[in-house]
């Protein structure tokens, strides 16, 4: 049991669901056993990870792609993993398709945008943090989110990730026109990309 939990871990990247350890036969009087003699942490409800092991850099956005697999990583939170803002998200940001429940989450507070159709799957990108698959919005689609929802946001944070993307040359000014039309934003963003040029 202890082995198929590691192993688990291992493939993993040291954070597993209760489910997953479950499929592999553990059951769940061993899990919790594991957990209250303190060879397993709680990283969240259900969400697991052996004791000892490094810390998770990224346990919050770890969490979120464990148990909400249908999540994108979106504006504040994705701008952040970039290294487009200074800005510390208070709560994962994570966008979902239109009409879908928000999730429960005890832990971490989540901020939950809803988008439609093409725009839900425009840009997203897979990246693996701490060894789990996490799915987030890349630069460029970041950007213009932030323009979108700068009254939510603030303008500043949109415009600090303008010119943190420009500079790092995540986009140039063409791609990022080039999908503002497709978000339908390309209004909002012109002005303010060639205030830059």
């Amino acid at each position: 049991m202890e082995a198929a939990l590691r192993a688990l871990s291992r493939a993993r990247g040291g954070a597993f669901r209760t489910s997953e350890a479950l499929a592999r036969g553990v059951h769940p009087r061993d899990l919790y056993r594991l957990r209250d003699d303190g060879a397993l942490e709680r990283v969240s409800r259900g969400v697991y990870r052996l004791a000892g092991r490094p810390a998770l850099a990224y346990p919050d956005l770890v969490t979120v792609a464990l148990r909400v697999p249908r999540a994108v990583v979106c504006l504040v939170s994705a701008l952040h993993l970039h290294g487009l803002t200074g800005e510390i998200p208070r709560k994962v940001s994570i966008a979902l398709p239109a009409g879908t429940k928000a999730p429960a989450l005890a832990w971490p507070p989540l901020r939950v945008y809803r988008f439609s159709g093409e725009l839900f799957e425009l840009e997203v990108e897979r990246r693996v943090l701490d060894g789990v698959p996490v799915r987030v919005y890349g630069a460029a689609r970041s950007v213009i989110d932030a323009f979108r929802f700068r009254r939510r946001l603030g303008l500043e944070i949109a415009l600090e990730a303008l010119r943190a993307g420009l500079a790092r040359r995540a986009f140039t000014p063409a791609e990022l026109l080039a999908l503002a039309r497709r978000c339908r934003a390309a209004g909002v963003i012109r002005p303010y990309l060639e205030s830059l040029a």
